[in-house]
């Protein structure tokens, strides 16, 4: 019963209210929510410290960067069931949202255009990538009656060491520059089964619980929510189906941010398994790989679910 007073005191503010709202639709820093919010950073910090006190945000560090969003195991996703959806202060709030995401797609967009023709050397960023798809193709084996999706395809390196064994073979990619490097990729490679869309991998034209099989590889950590493409990914894959995340560990590489537009500096183990559970997977398997003989040298994760039965109601 605490708690839950304790919660609900916390929250009778309409300063922190838009604050929990704001986070339920995206994780961000203090400046960020100060420019939505239109206040001054000590006031904005303090109202993130009495909804830190009350455990219903989460902070987290990425090298120079914090970060706040809500606590999954709180009381915050209560609270804001009582929120009405078309409540105006909130819909305003969104909007700057947007504005700051737009923003930063345009920064991403340019990066794309600009790296694509050397996109697979920079993906490698000390990690071999041969040792990274033997993995691959040893945690995935495929079937030539199975249909792989491959998301955020980039130049078509997953196709390239999936596609032979599949049977169907989908690469969806949003940046059109990077669908040119795969076009004339696929072609080389001779990879027939192979199809390429330029799409929203957020919002896929394609129908629920069609294929078998969905990589995300190295693609999570350029999204601010990467939980809603594992949410697609569930939605399209089949009962049974399985999802193959490729993907940096926790590092503090701060260019790798501010010059090659990632989101994110890595991921735990425990925090992409929760996201995995939190969509209707169970995780089978994770697989650590070294980041070549560099003491500081990028690792990467690799993460195999299986998309889980739904639940039977009795």
């Amino acid at each position: 019963m605490e708690d839950v007073l304790g919660a609900f005191r916390a929250a009778a503010d309409l300063s922190r209210l838009r604050i929990l709202c704001l986070l339920a639709a995206a994780e961000l820093t203090v400046s960020e929510l100060v420019s939505i919010l239109g206040q001054s950073q000590p006031r904005v910090s303090r109202h993130l410290k009495v909804l830190l006190d009350a455990g219903l945000l989460v902070r987290f560090r990425e090298g120079s960067w914090v970060f706040h969003r809500l606590n999954a195991q709180g009381q915050a996703k209560k609270l804001l069931q009582l929120v009405p959806a078309n409540d105006q202060v909130h819909l305003q709030d969104l909007e700057r949202l947007e504005d700051i995401e737009a923003k930063r797609a345009e920064i991403a967009e340019r990066y794309f255009a600009k790296y694509a023709p050397e996109w697979d050397r920079l993906r490698q960023l000390d990690v071999d990538e041969e040792q990274v798809a033997n993995t691959v193709q040893d945690m995935l084996p495929l079937l030539n009656t199975q249909k792989l999706l491959d998301l955020g395809t980039g130049t078509g390196r997953m196709l390239q060491v999936l596609g032979p064994a599949a049977g169907e073979v989908v690469g969806v990619d949003r940046s059109h520059e990077m669908l040119a490097v795969a076009r004339s990729n696929i072609t080389r490679w001779g990879l027939d089964n192979c199809r390429l869309h330029q799409a929203d991998i957020l919002a896929l034209p394609i129908t629920s619980g069609s294929f078998d099989a969905v990589v995300l590889h190295q693609v999570l950590h350029f999204i601010k929510r990467p939980w809603l493409a594992i949410a697609e990914a569930e939605r399209v894959l089949n009962m049974g189906g399985r999802l193959l995340i490729v993907d940096l560990a926790p590092h503090h590489m701060e260019d790798l941010r501010d010059v090659h537009a990632h989101n994110r500096l890595g991921f735990a183990d425990e925090e992409v398994s929760e996201w995995l559970a939190d969509q209707g997977f169970s995780c089978e398997t994770i697989k650590h790989l070294s980041g070549g003989n560099r003491p500081d040298g990028l690792k990467v994760t690799i993460w195999l679910a299986k998309r889980a039965a739904p639940k039977m109601i009795i």
